[in-house]
């Protein structure tokens, strides 16, 4: 995964030499599932820091830190027609994956036995790089994240995380325990593992550190994964939002936006956000992006990764929805997510605005915690965006067809009423990333 430039890095390369990372099986595919396609598609990040959509077809994606491959498969189908580029410095890695693109049917992808360090070696320069899990074992991540931008394209993006030195306190203690017991002196194979399970399970079941870490999942074989990558894991290390920030500013990177963005809205943490103590509804409005994270870690440190996406400075100039004039609104093209425009989304979609039901939208994405049930009125805007996308006039337009009068005066609906009700619809479909909303230049 990285260079072995020390003993410490030389066992992390040994521990996924001996135990290529994922194990999932050669055959399983990602196609279905929808909300790990959502993030490992390039439009996703590119429309939330430009406002615009892009297409993956051409584009050059780097998998840093490949592993076993499963990522790269995932990147291949989340962005069809992408060429897709792994490294790893684990050798059984890169054949795993070399034969996991080719089991699958996508011959425009190659793998490298490359430390991160030596990027430059592959004349590539990228339009995205997928750097997942990896991060958080190099000595300085500011280097590291350095090193993908010395390859990252102008208008590139970078997605990465860092294990959560909060959230993961306990099994660190964990690893601390196993360390002082000499189990990761070496690479850690089937005796360390037992060993492992052993301890564990002879410790009481109200004991802190196997009550707040293990269960009966890290038991027999499908747990030894688990347990690697948990509790021996060769040079595993924390973070907090503030490190990730510090790192972002050394390497002249800007943050983005958190992966899971949905999942760290500061104000969902409070009973009734509308009606907070005047002092803290007087404060929050006025903190940077950076102390609203930091204080939801702090606060609720449930995340085991602080999963971010990052780019070259200065390259975020758009006005947000929230601020678009009424003549922005008037031009504006409206799309659906691409990872959307399934068969199964459109046949439900179809089925609710048949029967006159409310449509889950809620349903595709798996992150969205929260139900969202669109009126089946409303849901039939969305049908013509599951082909390509749309002018929101048209979209109004289609909703007044169904409804032509005013239900309760029975007066011809108002168009500008109707418009407001569609672009109600539309704000929080985009705030939630299911629709996208682009301004055009005047």
């Amino acid at each position: 995964m990285i260079s072995p430039t020390s003993e410490l890095l030389e066992k992390i390369r040994q521990q996924f030499d001996a135990s290529p990372y994922p194990r999932v099986p050669l055959d399983k595919s990602p196609k279905d599932n929808i909300s790990s396609l959502y993030i490992h598609n390039l439009v996703t990040p590119y429309y939330l820091r430009n406002q615009k959509i892009t297409e993956p077809k051409g584009k050059v994606i780097l998998d840093a830190g490949c592993g076993s491959g499963y990522k790269s498969l995932v990147l291949a189908e989340a962005n069809p027609g992408a060429k897709i580029v792994g490294i790893d410095i684990s050798e059984e890695s890169i054949k795993l994956a070399r034969n996991r693109l080719e089991h699958h049917g996508f011959d425009n992808a190659e793998f490298h036995v490359l430390p991160i360090q030596e990027l430059a070696k592959l004349d590539y320069k990228f339009d995205y790089i997928n750097c997942d899990e990896l991060l958080y074992l190099f000595p300085d991540i500011a280097v590291a994240l350095q090193a993908m931008k010395s390859v990252l394209k102008p208008h590139g993006i970078i997605r990465s995380n860092l294990h959560s030195s909060i959230q993961r306190f306990n099994y660190f203690c964990a690893q601390k325990v196993f360390t002082m017991m000499g189990l990761m002196d070496e690479n850690p194979a089937e005796l360390e593992m037992d060993i492992v399970v052993e301890f564990m399970k002879a410790l009481k079941d109200n004991i802190h550190l196997k009550a707040r870490t293990w269960n009966s999942g890290y038991e027999g074989e499908d747990g030894k994964e688990r347990i690697l990558m948990n509790y021996l894991f060769q040079g595993d290390k924390g973070y907090t939002i503030s490190d990730m920030f510090a790192a972002l500013r050394t390497a002249d990177l800007e943050f983005i936006s958190m992966v899971n963005w949905r999942q760290w809205d500061l104000m969902k943490l409070f009973k009734d956000p509308d009606n907070l103590p005047a002092f803290v509804g007087m404060s929050l409005p006025e903190i940077s992006i950076e102390e609203q994270l930091q204080l939801f870690e702090l606060i609720h440190p449930v995340h085991r990764l602080i999963d971010f996406w990052c780019g070259h400075s200065n390259q975020t100039n758009f006005i947000p929805v929230s601020e678009w004039t009424d003549s922005d609104w008037q031009s504006a093209k409206v799309d659906l997510h691409p990872q959307l425009k399934t068969q199964n989304f459109q046949e439900d979609l179809i089925a609710s605005v048949t029967e006159c039901r409310i449509f889950p939208i809620s349903n595709y994405l798996s992150f969205v915690e929260e139900f969202i049930g669109i009126d089946s009125s409303l849901a039939l805007c969305l049908l013509p965006l599951s082909e390509q996308s749309q002018p929101i006039n048209a979209l109004v337009e289609r909703w007044k067809q169904f409804r032509p009068l005013d239900p309760v005066t029975l007066k011809p609906t108002d168009e500008e009423q109707a418009f407001y009700i569609v672009q109600q619809l539309l704000l929080r479909l985009e705030s939630l990333g299911y629709v996208m909303l682009e301004r055009q230049s005047s």
